[in-house]
Parts: structure tokens; C-alpha cells; sequence
């Protein structure tokens, strides 16, 4: 295990004590799975800690610019009203809703549409009760702990997130939007959050959360979640931050594909002062196929950096990841991807393409894919770009009366588009469209 030095060790230290006071209110749950897992991973955090650019992970993202904040813990009461998650909204009407502020279930706020005996959407308290088997048989089984800092932080602490479980052959015909709401109007707030999406054998989710903040203190959400996709099954997942100029997010999303399943997922960085997004998938059964789509509009002095593992652990499996960055003033994209080839991964096939538009002369991206490939008959490709406006193009659209800013406009709407086109929920997709002309206009 890799030990990792923290550059704040106050932080550290309340987490602990919070944790030591959260456990002394257990009481008869204290030799549950759930406790002994928690247990083991507080353990596990103490030895390794918040991550630091001494480790090769995070040389590109410093995060002590979040240490230095006193944050309080959520209570779990809320004050945000129906009318503040209005504009938060792609569908009123044929979606179930999930809402959390600050890591915590906000059942007033929230609405299951989805009435079928063989679906469970709700939130992780809940989840226990009603289906503790599958808790126990899914939960921390596959974002690993054991080496990694603040997934051991989130299985120790979290006690809310949002659970959907969707059995054998059932399709979920509408859409779960989880509405996450940092709620920065009185306080400083650091929030644990846990999902989990367990999609059985032959059935079929869209799950999209969204992520939003109210107020001008600082807010840090340390997010994971965990996707099971069984034999047959098809997942999309896509995941919309527009967070505000003075939020943190730091985020897990580990994939376990069995054989034969389809996992897309599209995430859209909109904003947020420093975002850290982890997306993994594990190929456990052959004949998979999974998707990564990635969009980051940035300015100021945001800081967004995206890290991707696709794992082929075994054979005949495809995978295929686009991420596409517009960066302007002074703000920094990173893209770490990996593409991970077995010795039991024959007949891999595996593409990755990052391209970045640099929108001026401070604005920075550390684009580094990588190819692991111990099998020999592979298909992999990958490659990255980076680079300005195409001064041809602008000329072209000038000289045709079209304004400087609407020539931009239009150049970088085409560039990002079929990232946006990745996404099939049409209300979401056209909620998308929208809000990049508005930001490109602006």
C-alpha cells in the first residue's frame, strides 16, 4: 500500500473525530457488515490520508486549496425549497427524482414515478431495510479502499446516497434524475456521498445526476459510486456538473461489467473551483461494451481533471472514450485516460480520443492517454490534441457577415456536439444544447 502524505492534517483529524463519534451512536449495528466495512476503511484512511502531487495520481491536481477551509458536517435538516431545485429540472413530469443537499435524502423534495414491484429507487437508509441482501452483496465490493485515501473516507463515513436496483429482465422506462445540491448559503460544508446502481441480469437504467450549488461559502463533496452491470444488462449514466465558483468535488465512479453488457456514460464539467472526476470500468465477462463520453467548458481559474481506466480483464470485450475540453483565461484541464489490456484480453478492441481548444494564452491542459496492452491480438488506439480556433475557419464565417462572437460560437458548438449528442434523454440533451449556447455566447 502506498502511503501518502497530507499537507493539512487538522482536516484529517476532525474526520477521524467525527467518524469515533458517529461510531459511538452505532450501538446494536456494531458487528453488521456495514460497521465492520466502515471499520476497515476509517482504518485505511488514517494510513493513507487526503491524496497529494507527491503521488504520480494527482501531480497535475493540487487539493490544498480545499484543506484550508474549516467545513462543518451536514446535519441532515434542509431549508431548500421546491422552488429552488425548479431550475435544476430537465423533466417535471416522466422522471423519478432523487434529491440530496449536502450527501443527504431529501424525501419532500424527491418523487418516484416508477411504480414496478421489481424497482427500488431511493436512498441508502432505506436500501438497508428493504433490501439489505443486496446492499451487503454490492456495497464496497468494487471502488477499492484499500488503496485509495478518499473512497476509504467515503465507505467509513457516508450514510446517505441514492440506491437504484433494478431486478432481472426489468426494463425502467423512465428516467432517475439525482438532483445533488450543495447547499452554501450559511456555512462551509464537506458532505459524504455513497450511490449505488445494481442493474440485474437483462434489465435496463438511465440514471443522470446533476450536480448544483446554492450560495457563496465553500462546499466539498467527496462522491462514490458503484454500478453493477449483470449479464445482459444496458446502463446509461450521465452525470452534469454546474457547480459554483466556490465548490470542490472530488468523485469515484467504479464500473463492474459482466459479460454481454452495455455501460455508457457521458459527464459534462460546467464549473466548479477544483473537480476531480475518477471513472473506471472493470470488463468481468466477455463480449462487453462500454462508452465514455467527456465535455469541460472552463474559464477563470477553474481546474477540472478527468481520470479514466478502462480495464479489459478478459476477452473480446470494446470499449471507446471521447473527452473534448473548450479552456479559456486562466483555467486548467487535465485527462488522464488508460486503457488497460490484460494477458486474457485477446481480441480487445479499444479506442480513446482526447481534443482540447485552447482559448488563450494562459489556459492549460495536461492531456496524457496511455496504453497498457499485455495481449497480442488487440485493436487500440489512442491519441490526443490541443490547439486554437482555426483561423481559417473564423475567416471563412467573417467574411460572410457573421460577428467574431458568433463565429466562436458556432466553431465550438460543432466541436463539442457529438459529446452532447451522446446523450439520449432527449429533455436532457436539448437542457444541454441550451446551456452551451448561453455559455459560449457569454
Amino acid at each position: 500500500m502506498e502511503k501518502i502524505s497530507t499537507e493539512n492534517i487538522d482536516l484529517k483529524i476532525r474526520v477521524l473525530e467525527d467518524f469515533r463519534n458517529m461510531e459511538a451512536q452505532v450501538n446494536g449495528e456494531a458487528k453488521s457488515y456495514f460497521n465492520r466495512i466502515r471499520k476497515d476503511a476509517i482504518a485505511y484512511f488514517e494510513e493513507l490520508g487526503f491524496p497529494s502531487r507527491k503521488s504520480e495520481e494527482w501531480k497535475y491536481t493540487n487539493i490544498s486549496p480545499i484543506l484550508k477551509h474549516e467545513f462543518k458536517s451536514p446535519s441532515g435538516r434542509t431549508e431548500v425549497l421546491q422552488s429552488d431545485i425548479e431550475p435544476f429540472l430537465f423533466d417535471k413530469n416522466d422522471v423519478n427524482l432523487l434529491v440530496f443537499v449536502n450527501g443527504n435524502f431529501a424525501e419532500s423534495l424527491s418523487k418516484v414515478v416508477s411504480g414496478d414491484e421489481k424497482i427500488y429507487i431511493g436512498n441508502l437508509p432505506d436500501a438497508r431495510v428493504k433490501h439489505n441482501e443486496i446492499i451487503e452483496q454490492h456495497f464496497a465490493k468494487y471502488a477499492d479502499y484499500k488503496n485509495d485515501g478518499l473512497i476509504a473516507l467515503n465507505t467509513a463515513i457516508a450514510n446517505d446516497g441514492a440506491v437504484v436496483y433494478v431486478k432481472k429482465n426489468t426494463k425502467l422506462m423512465q428516467p432517475v434524475h439525482i438532483i445533488n445540491i450543495a447547499d452554501a448559503r450559511n456555512e462551509n460544508y464537506m458532505y459524504q456521498q455513497r450511490n449505488l446502481y445494481v442493474i440485474e441480469e437483462g434489465a435496463e437504467a438511465v440514471i443522470a445526476e446533476s450536480y448544483h450549488t446554492l450560495g457563496e461559502k465553500h462546499s466539498f463533496g467527496n462522491i462514490v459510486a458503484e454500478v453493477y452491470c449483470g449479464m445482459n444488462s444496458r446502463t446509461e449514466h450521465y452525470k452534469i456538473q454546474s457547480e459554483g465558483d466556490k465548490a470542490y468535488q472530488i468523485s469515484t465512479a467504479q464500473i463492474c461489467q459482466e459479460r454481454d453488457s452495455y455501460y455508457s456514460n457521458t459527464t459534462i464539467s460546467w464549473g466548479g473551483s477544483i473537480t476531480r472526476n475518477n471513472l473506471n470500468a472493470v470488463f468481468a465477462g466477455g463480449n462487453t461494451e462500454c462508452h465514455f463520453y467527456g465535455l469541460y467548458l472552463l474559464n477563470g481559474k477553474e481546474h477540472v481533471d478527468n481520470h479514466t481506466l478502462a480495464d479489459h480483464a478478459v476477452s473480446d470485450c470494446f470499449s471507446n472514450e471521447l473527452y473534448k475540453g473548450i479552456i479559456g483565461d486562466h483555467a486548467t484541464g487535465v485527462f488522464n485516460g488508460k486503457i488497460m489490456v490484460r494477458a486474457d484480453a485477446q481480441k480487445t478492441n479499444a479506442y480513446q480520443s482526447n481534443a482540447n481548444i485552447l482559448l488563450s494564452d494562459d489556459a492549460t491542459i495536461y492531456s496524457k492517454p496511455q496504453l497498457e496492452i499485455f495481449a497480442d491480438d488487440v485493436k487500440c488506439s489512442h491519441g490526443a490534441t490541443s490547439g486554437q480556433l482555426s483561423k481559417e475557419e473564423m475567416f471563412y464565417l467573417r467574411s460572410r457577415g457573421i460577428s467574431e462572437a458568433d463565429a466562436k460560437a458556432l466553431l465550438l458548438n460543432a466541436f463539442a456536439s457529438d459529446v452532447i449528442d451522446s446523450v439520449k434523454i432527449d429533455s436532457l440533451r436539448e437542457n444541454l444544447l441550451d446551456t452551451l449556447q448561453e455559455k459560449l455566447r457569454s
